[in-house]
Order: structure tokens, then sequence, then C-alpha cells
């Protein structure tokens, strides 16, 4: 064994305590490590011919990389809607690597088993039927993708073309409807062969991010009995607005449509009694996508999808080899996603809802709604600053004076807090997203303040 290795694993007990007093110490320092950093430029160094051990390797990380990463574990980083990670979820990300599980088969572990409990958890906690099975994947692109990837199967069914074998071009064009539909949404298309032109983007509601359910109809109308692909919204990224998933559903039963629902975030105001409602309808979905390592505050990378038709998906993903043994009636991960490996993603998820349960987590939704509702507010009464939609739920959405990407970058360097920039209804802007399990009011002070300095 190479000598570096051997004292490695001789040492390991003590070197592994040594990084989690480092953790620790990486985490105690959060309120005061800036919320994000202006890119500068690196020069890489070159390989090292020998290594200098997981102690050595530890001290040179702690010098030349750690100072340059942001705070985004922490309270203040407002872009991407970015959770943070639970302390809970924190030991069963570590311990996934421990046991080192490939969750993709159920031979020779319970890794499988305890994925399908996490994903059993997850849709009692949105809500979702039995009948909706998942999976997980690594975000929301990917579940946006695996969504459509079942949605056009499903079009292939209707129109009488094996996709897997005939390709897409088979299909003939294929329309995909939606209001306000996320960039994702466009890249998993083109990663699916669809293309990005294959996107109809149809009015919305006055003021709203929400598609308009009577041009939908007439869309559809126009098709003629042709099928189509429906993307709803269950949470906008600019203002956290909503289809009428119930309202959309009931088309159905005039037009053949595959409806895909993308939930990313959104999918958690079903832990609250005062915004489930938004989510009326969502058990009607034929797939849906929702991203973990936003607000259920589970490190990245974490995300599901659901499905009424993993008939159909394992058709899209299976993977035929004799040491994967046959595609049952209920099979394997390996032919639900699209990775043939994948790690046991599900433990750091099953962890938090194992420890805070839907009471813990109903708190972090409800306490960053909070949080953007009294942020808002405040920062809506600056001069020249205005909110560019109401605070429906965890997202602020601002016109600034100044141009929104120098604003962020005055925001950045004040360390205090991070956003990103947005163009809302064609009027550029800030967004600030809240989501973070350890935002206290005590950071909105900060959050304010650091604002106003950005804007000063």
């Amino acid at each position: 064994m190479n000598p570096r290795l051997a004292a490695d694993l001789a040492a390991l007990p003590e070197l592994l305590e040594s990084t989690q007093r480092y953790a620790a110490d990486v985490l105690d320092g959060l309120d005061d490590r800036p919320a994000a950093h202006p890119p500068t430029p690196r020069t890489a160094e070159p390989l090292p011919a020998e290594g200098a051990g997981l102690a050595g390797a530890l001290t040179t990380f702690a010098r030349r990389w750690a100072p340059g990463l942001s705070g985004s574990a922490g309270p203040r980083y407002l872009g991407f809607v970015t959770g943070g990670t639970t302390p809970a979820a924190l030991a069963g990300d570590w311990l996934t690597s421990v046991f080192d599980q490939n969750a993709s088969s159920e031979i020779g572990s319970a890794a499988s088993a305890l994925e399908h409990e996490t994903l059993h958890w997850l849709r009692e906690l949105f809500g979702l039927p039995a009948r909706h099975s998942g999976a997980f994947l690594t975000g929301a692109t990917m579940s946006n993708l695996v969504g459509l990837a079942i949605g056009r199967e499903w079009l292939g069914d209707q129109l009488g073309v094996d996709v897997g074998r005939q390709g897409v071009h088979a299909l003939g064009p294929v329309e995909v409807l939606s209001g306000s539909p996320h960039s994702s949404i466009y890249k998993a298309l083109s990663m699916l062969g669809l293309g990005r032109e294959a996107v109809r983007q149809l009015p919305v509601l006055p003021d709203r991010e929400a598609v308009d359910v009577a041009a939908l109809r007439a869309e559809l109308a126009a098709r003629r009995g042709r099928p189509a692909i429906v993307v709803a919204n269950a949470g906008t990224v600019n203002t956290v607005d909503y289809d009428d998933l119930r309202a959309i559903a009931a088309l159905r039963e005039e037009f053949p449509f595959w409806l895909h629902v993308d939930a990313a975030f959104g999918a958690f105001a079903a832990l609250s009694p005062t915004y489930a409602p938004l989510l009326d309808g969502l058990v009607e979905a034929d797939s849906v996508c929702v991203d973990l390592h936003k607000w259920l505050n589970v490190p990245y990378d974490s995300a599901v999808q659901f499905t009424r038709r993993p008939d159909l998906q394992a058709r899209v993903f299976g993977n035929a080899a004799a040491y994967l043994g046959p595609i049952t009636e209920q099979p394997d991960f390996v032919h639900l996603t699209p990775e043939n490996s994948r790690r046991l993603r599900a433990l750091a998820a099953w962890f938090s809802l194992a420890a805070y349960g839907r009471a813990g987590h109903r708190d972090i939704v409800e306490r960053n709604v909070a949080s953007a509702q009294r942020v808002g507010a405040r920062l809506a009464e600056l001069p020249g600053v205005r909110l560019l939609a109401p605070v429906r739920l965890n997202v602020v959405c601002l016109a600034v004076p100044d141009d929104p990407d120098t604003v962020v970058r005055a925001l950045t360097e004040t360390g205090e807090a991070f956003a990103t920039p947005t163009v809302y209804a064609g009027t550029p802007g800030l967004r600030l997203a809240f989501s973070n399990w350890r935002t206290t009011e005590a950071d909105e002070e900060r959050i304010v303040a650091a604002v106003r300095k950005a804007l000063s």
C-alpha cells in the first residue's frame, strides 16, 4: 500500500476528528464569513507527485481555498433559492460517504429500501398519493428532464411511435405549452432532442406569472386532438406564483396532454396550512419535479421526481445487462434515472425528516416566509426601490434605482448578503430568496443594512 495511504489508514480516527473540528469551526464562523465573494482569477498548481496525506491536504485547503468559499450554508445567502444544511442532514451526508453505497439496485444492500422509505415520506409531505412513484436525482434540471422524458414517451404511445427505437424525429413537431417555464425546461428539452423551440410560451394573467387557463384551453383546442406536453408551475422563481393546477388538470377531460408540474421549491408550501391550498390539483400531475437542496435544507445535490407512469419511465431509462437483473413491475432505480451509478442521495433527506419531522420543516418554511415579507416591506421603503410583485411566499422581487448587476456587485462586496439579478415582466430587478433554516430577525437587519449600503 502507498505509504501515505497506509499512514492515513492507521491514523484515520484522529484524522476524522481533526476534520470534524475544522468543520465545526467553519460552521461556527458562518456569521463572519462573507455571504459571497466577487470572482477572482486563480492559477492551478501542479498535480502533487507524492501528495501530503490527509492532514497536509486539509492544511492546504484551509489556507488556499476555504477563504474564498462563500457563506452559502449561512442565513444571508439569498441567491438561487439555496437552502442550507440542517444538522441532521449534514450527519446524513457524511454517513453517505462513510457507507459509500451505490443505490441503483436492491442487490446486496438496504440502500434502495431506505430510498423508498424516504420517497414515501416525501409523498406524504407533499400530499401525493401512492400511485406516484419516485426517484432521487441531482437537482431540478435532471428532475424536469426525467419528467419530460416520460412525457415524451407518452407522446410516442399516443402517436404510435416507439421513440426509443425510431428516435424523436418520428414524433414530428412537439409542442410544450407553459406560461412561465423555468430555464431548466429549455435545457431539458434540448438534451431530450425535442429542442428549445418546442416551448410555446402562453399568456399569463395580468400582473402574474400564472398561465391564463383560457389561453391554454384555446391553444389545446387549436391542436385538434394532437397530444402535447403542458408544463405547469407550482412556485415560479421570480415571484413564487402558482398556476391553477386543478383547472389545468380539468382540461384533460377535453384534450390529450401530459401534465408536468415544476414544483422545484414551491412544493414545500404543502407544509403550511396557510399556503398548502396553492398546491390544489398537484395530485393530478403526470410528473412532478421537486428540488430538496432548496427548501428541505439538505446538501447539494439532491432532488426528486414523481410520476404516475413508472412503466414509461423504465422504458426510457431501462438498462439491459445480465448483472443488473430484469426490469420488473417495481424496477430498480438503475432503470428509472439517467445514472447507472448513484450515491445514496436519500440519506441526508432521511436524516433531516427523521430528526425534525413535518413540524420542524414547517417551521423553516413559515419562518422564511415571514422573513421575506418583513424584509420586502422594509426594502420597499428605500428611495427608488419598489416591489415588482407581492411577496407571495419566500422570494422578494425588487426594482432598484441602479443597474441590478451593479447593485449585486456592491452587495456582494459588503460580504453581508448575496442576491441575484433578474428580469420580471421586462423590468430588470433584484431577487432575494429566503430558504435557509438559520435565518433570524438579526440576519434580516444585516440584509436590509447591506442592501441600503449597496444602493448608496
